[in-house]
């Protein structure tokens, strides 16, 4: 009984998960801040900054595939907008909406795998589900009003490419260079097999 009350008790947000989001929250807030520069950079054809915009969901899912826990990938999310709010982003307070509903996205795909599946396919899944987020925010503020229907399946499929290479692969990429370094194992919460083979 008390060990499976540990293994309960191991899904849990611990302080240390918080700092580690914080963390890392703040880091890819100042990546945030700068990478409007490589975003305005992108004007080789219409709406080709798209195919860079998927940075700005990063933290939803690094943070979550680094720690694995519920809550993560929303909490990274709307920490990294107020970092960058803080260093003064153009986008200034409509960051909190975008935040909120591209980490809630996210956050929804890695629950409906239970929080189970730590994939490069499902991050790639959950940055698009992010991307489907910022839609949104991009109608409640006007942005897209008046474009035509071309444009609009050019622009979110853009986006939606973007989000599952950079939210998805690149994020999977660097959380194994991590991974071989040992760090990410003072992160995760002990699993089955971890169980088994101290057993063993």
């Amino acid at each position: 009984m008390q060990n499976a009350v540990q293994r309960k008790g191991g899904r849990g947000l611990k302080l240390s998960d918080l700092l580690v989001t914080i963390f890392v929250s703040i880091v890819l807030g100042v990546v945030y801040y700068f990478w409007s520069a490589v975003y305005n950079l992108f004007s080789f054809f219409p709406q080709a900054d798209e195919l860079v915009y998927g940075m700005w969901f990063m933290a939803s899912t690094l943070v979550f595939l680094l720690i694995r826990k519920p809550g993560v990938a929303l909490i990274a999310e709307i920490a990294a907008a107020h970092v960058s709010i803080l260093f003064g982003s153009e986008w200034g307070i409509q960051l909190v909406m975008y935040s909120v509903l591209q980490g809630l996205g996210a956050e929804l795909v890695f629950a409906a795998f239970r929080y189970k599946n730590y994939s490069a396919s499902v991050a790639a899944l959950a940055g698009v589900a992010a991307a489907v987020g910022s839609l949104i925010p991009d109608i409640y503020y006007g942005y897209i009003q008046d474009y035509q229907t071309w444009l609009l399946i050019a622009k979110y499929g853009m986006r939606a490419i973007s989000s599952a290479l950079i939210c998805g692969y690149l994020a999977y990429a660097i959380v194994k260079a991590v991974e071989a370094t040992g760090v990410t194992n003072l992160l995760r919460p002990v699993e089955d097999k971890d169980y088994a083979a101290l057993d063993d």
